[in-house]
């Protein structure tokens, strides 16, 4: 037990060395796009979100786990802090939100950004769900568990920190398994700068903390945990009050009808 916490406070402190130095370097170097007007009505930006996915990657790398489980658990992070990148930046001033709206959307032949993260980030799932099991049924429920863990944390960000204090409350139980420490130790250096409204981790943060937490779910459980998560996640996506899609930035102008003063979100599955 000793050397299993030993090897979670490593990654979590690489993860939190990572996240923090990439979040100074990018702050360095301001660019307009990736700036937002959050909740509050206050300008902030979203280098937190690379930041914390670059942090959560490095940290699990660490580890001495399986090459495959290792791999699976890059993969899932960068390829959801990815997908939730695009959406930051290309969807910025798409007025809709929800599943529902996104599919509709390309079924009438248009690919939203929205789109390419949900199916994106699903195809990471899956892919990362095949290194970790062996079987095909439980490697579709490890995708929807990884998937259904980036959407839940997303789905938390509605707040300052609150999406960190998700990570943090989730990944807690699953530190003996050591994979939950990189997502935490990211979580943690920046949640200071989170919690005083001077960046916000956004879709790419927000979907990588949560990938990598559902990284951390698949590789310790069998197909009744698995089973058990998927469901959970998919109720909790089904649900929640937030909306999925960057709750915390006004990303167009009609939305903000002044300080502290936003339009509700939409029902996160319509």
């Amino acid at each position: 037990m000793g050397a299993t916490f030993s090897k979670a406070a490593v990654s979590g402190a690489v993860a939190a060395a990572v996240a923090g130095g990439a979040y100074r370097a990018l702050r360095a170097r301001p660019r307009r796009r990736w700036q937002r007007t959050n909740y509050a009505g206050r300008t902030v930006d979203l280098y937190a979100g690379p930041a914390v996915a670059l942090g959560a990657a490095a940290g699990t790398a660490v580890l001495p786990l399986p090459a495959r489980t290792r791999y699976a658990a890059v993969l899932a992070v960068l390829a959801a802090g990815g997908c939730g990148a695009y959406d930051d930046l290309v969807g910025a001033d798409d007025p809709r939100r929800g599943f529902r709206a996104h599919l509709g959307a390309l079924r009438d032949g248009e690919v939203t950004s929205g789109a390419v993260k949900f199916f994106g980030i699903g195809a990471a799932g899956l892919a990362a769900g095949a290194l970790l099991k062996e079987r095909p049924v439980d490697r579709v429920l490890a995708g929807v568990v990884i998937a259904g863990g980036a959407h839940l944390v997303n789905l938390a960000d509605v707040r300052p920190a609150v999406a960190a204090a998700t990570v943090l409350a989730l990944g807690a139980p699953g530190l003996p398994g050591a994979l939950a420490a990189a997502p935490m130790g990211a979580a943690v250096a920046l949640v200071a700068d989170d919690l005083g409204e001077r960046t916000m981790i956004g879709d790419t943060g927000a979907h990588a903390l949560g990938a990598a937490l559902g990284v951390a779910i698949v590789a310790g459980r069998g197909r009744a945990g698995l089973v058990a998560h998927a469901a959970g996640l998919v109720a909790a996506r089904c649900t929640g009050t937030g909306s999925a899609d960057s709750p915390r930035c006004c990303r167009t102008a009609d939305r903000v009808h002044g300080r502290g003063n936003i339009a509700p979100p939409p029902h996160p599955c319509e």
